[in-house]
């Protein structure tokens, strides 16, 4: 049975002109604007690091949180092998309060863990005098999660000279706690974010722990629900790469179906990223909305969610990118249940 959708949201990786990266930074704002007039619940952005695409999700929530008043913002997904935990909530409660226009925080940071991608090339400067020591596991999640909790992280409290003193991060937003995410791709990731009680991102890359890309997607969301403890209230975001071409131009859905067909080999067979990693791909999606309604309406993992941050691709242009949102928004999403939210509201 195919739960009905009920938060429709969109990731971007906010590419920009190394030349002039004012104007891609603007274009991701005018995105995240749109996102919410057409009634988006949760516009998410992708972390990336030395590369020409948003490398301070934070900071561009924060100026998006200055010019929206409904969408929540979240990170899908910020590593946290190259954040200092510490830091890292102090700026999450900042932009959450920020965010609040009275009914409460809006971000949602969604996290993983690991070493950085590429780190033998980076982590002489990273972390120059810890590079072999640092904790790159869990551990890193539970810091930050009892930073966001309000938990001590100081063992002074109290008034030196004219200054105040907490003995836990400043500013404290109560909810986001309960508004982190996982990024979980493996039975042992879902295991453990259930165990801690997060929310799950479940995107387009999931271990090879089967030969069918959407049961095993399926098999680990049932997995994660069985062991949360909000059992099957647990919430779960699927993250598939899906691109409606209803009012696309003949020169767009060129483009888009060139795009997920170069794509497509990468899914026929496991790929290895990683010495120890083997990962399915899943395909892109492309087609009319009603199309797309009825692959998704057969997909045994967007079966079992009611959430989604459906990914935009790389490398397209603003226009195609309002063409693909409007489109998901106007006519995808109703087709699967949804029905838009709007500001204010």
């Amino acid at each position: 049975m195919t739960r009905r959708l009920r938060r429709l949201g969109f990731l971007t990786i906010g590419l920009f002109d190394p030349s002039a990266p004012a104007a891609g930074h603007e274009e991701t704002l005018q995105i995240i604007e749109l996102g919410e007039e057409l009634g988006f619940d949760s516009a998410w952005l992708r972390h990336r690091h030395l590369q020409y695409g948003i490398s301070s999700p934070i900071a561009v929530m924060a100026a998006a949180t200055q010019r929206t008043s409904r969408i929540e913002l979240g990170t899908a997904v910020t590593p946290l092998g190259l954040e200092n935990p510490f830091r890292l909530a102090e700026d999450l409660g900042t932009v959450d309060v920020l965010s609040d226009r009275g009914s409460g925080g809006r971000i949602n940071p969604g996290v993983s863990v690991g070493p950085p991608m590429n780190y033998d090339a980076l982590k002489d400067h990273l972390y120059p005098d810890t590079h072999d020591v640092e904790d790159f596991t869990y551990t890193r999640v539970e810091r930050l999660l009892h930073n966001l909790e309000g938990k001590p992280v100081s063992t002074f409290e109290g008034t030196r000279g004219i200054e105040t003193f907490s003995r836990s991060i400043q500013p404290h937003s109560p909810g986001l706690r309960e508004r982190v995410w996982y990024g979980g791709g493996s039975t042992r990731s879902v295991t453990w974010a259930a165990e801690k009680g997060l929310n799950l991102l479940t995107s387009s890359v999931i271990d090879a722990e089967g030969e069918d890309f959407a049961q095993i997607q399926r098999a680990q969301i049932d997995l994660f629900r069985s062991l949360h403890p909000a059992g099957e209230a647990a919430r779960v975001s699927q993250g598939l790469v899906v691109i409606p071409t209803d009012t696309a131009t003949p020169e767009q859905k060129q483009k888009y179906e060139t795009y997920a067909a170069a794509r497509l080999p990468r899914t026929r067979e496991p790929q290895q990223l990683g010495p120890h990693k083997r990962a399915y791909f899943a395909p892109d999606l492309v087609g009319s909305s009603e199309q797309l309604a009825e692959q998704l309406s057969n997909h045994a993992g967007f079966q079992a969610v009611d959430e989604v941050a459906f990914a935009l691709p790389f490398t397209f242009g603003h226009d195609d990118y309002v063409q693909i949102l409007t489109d998901m928004a106007t006519r995808l999403g109703p087709m699967l249940g949804w029905s838009p939210g709007r500001a204010g509201s």
